[in-house]
């Protein structure tokens, strides 16, 4: 036996959200939650938009000319660099969401739940359009393949399914725990940097550093690999942005160093050969009595305004550090060491947790994962499967049954 394959239209209506007028905003009290995709954020909203930033009455909404959608409904952000972050979630509750969101609402025959964790398969970025502001249009999204089995294996694919995800919630719990070590450690031992309560000595930014950035060739984004010989640090997120194997270009001063993304305040300690990415990074090298773990988790902890996308080196060079005694500095550092081969084994697991999860998403909807237990549901699939095909209006032999 197997699926039928669909276009995505007649598994689900793909429905467009609102205008959300501004002084329509910022009510908390009444009766319908009106989502916006920074409510994707909200924490408590994961997998279920349980959160909401705003609500309007039925009133208000008959006057936006708006309507709501059922519980069930999986959206996402069809507009803007948000399509790029992924989000997919599911309504609890009748709600409706403004014109940066489409959403998926399952027809009879499709369980939400499987909608939802066959939406974490694809990825958005491939249906926007490639304009200067990027999109996604109903049109395109209707005709993608969706494949259909029976009710029942639906739940039997998303009852594996939840037990694999909350295995990845825990493991991101424990990720998350993980990282609130070593500040809780650091504020234990020394203080916060910007009060400085313990009234350690302090020093400018010159007294505690040198700034070795010159000299060194920087990498250009367009020429990063995925793999080579020599890691490139930039002032993104990823720790490391890619590869080069140009060895000639490696940072030639002592190890370890801080690298500073100088437009994204992001703090990254360096302690293995690496190639520098071009624009808006500083390297730093921690002087002598300074221990370079400690100054670097100074930074990271110590506040800094936000510019924008405008240069934060220029901020950090006006702030004062503290300069503890060198043994207070070190007995951080080597806890710290410790700390951070736990945290990185944490993460690898993390990391496993997630690549395992990927794996089971893609034996999910490809028919492997429930295979044998078809084998012994067949005639009750059968049965289900002709129903399932009255309900959503398809042929009957646009089931796939052989």
């Amino acid at each position: 036996m197997t699926w039928a394959t669909i276009p995505l239209a007649k598994a689900a209506d793909l429905e467009s959200g609102f205008g959300f007028p501004r002084e329509h905003q910022g009510e908390f009290n009444q009766s319908v939650p009106f989502f916006r995709v920074s409510d994707m954020n909200l924490a408590g909203n994961e997998v279920y938009m349980a959160n909401h930033s705003n609500t309007v009455s039925r009133a208000t909404l008959a006057a936006l000319h708006a309507r709501t959608f059922p519980a069930g409904t999986v959206i996402f952000p069809k507009i803007g660099a948000a399509i790029g972050t992924e989000k997919k979630r599911i309504l609890t509750k009748p709600s409706t969401y403004d014109n940066n969101v489409m959403g998926a609402v399952p027809k009879d025959g499709v369980a939400p739940k499987f909608l939802y964790y066959w939406f974490l398969r694809i990825n958005l970025t491939e249906y926007a359009n490639a304009s200067h502001v990027p999109s996604i249009r109903k049109s395109v999204m209707e005709e993608i393949p969706f494949p259909l089995p029976a009710p029942s294996e639906q739940r039997r694919i998303v009852e594996i399914l939840d037990q694999a995800d909350a295995l990845r919630g825990r493991a991101r719990e424990a990720d998350v725990k993980a990282a609130r070590i070593l500040p809780a450690l650091f504020l234990k031992m020394f203080g916060d940097p910007t009060a400085n309560p313990m009234g350690w000595p302090t020093a400018d930014f010159f007294g505690v550093f040198d700034d070795v950035t010159a000299g060194h060739t920087k990498v250009q984004a367009r020429d990063f690999q995925p793999s080579g010989a020599v890691p490139i640090v930039d002032q993104g997120q990823n720790y490391v942005a890619g590869y080069t194997d140009d060895k000639s270009i490696a940072h030639k001063d002592p190890l370890p160093v801080i690298v500073f993304g100088d437009h994204t305040r992001t703090f990254k300690y360096v302690d293995f050969p690496f190639a520098l990415g071009a624009d808006g990074v500083r390297v730093l090298s921690a002087k002598d009595g300074i221990d370079p773990l400690f100054a670097y988790w100074h930074c990271r902890l110590r506040e800094l305004p936000s510019a924008g996308y405008s240069r934060h080196f220029k901020y950090l060079k006006e702030k004062r550090f503290m300069r503890p005694a060198a043994n207070r500095q070190s007995d951080f550092a080597r806890a710290a060491s410790e700390t951070t081969k736990l945290t990185a084994a944490i993460g690898t697991a993390t990391e496993k947790v997630e690549k395992l999860f990927t794996l089971l998403l893609q034996r999910a909807f490809s028919g492997q994962l429930t295979a044998k237990w078809r084998e012994t549901h067949m005639q009750e699939l059968l049965a289900e499967m002709q129903e399932q095909a009255l309900l959503l209006n398809l042929p009957t032999s646009a089931k796939g049954a052989k």
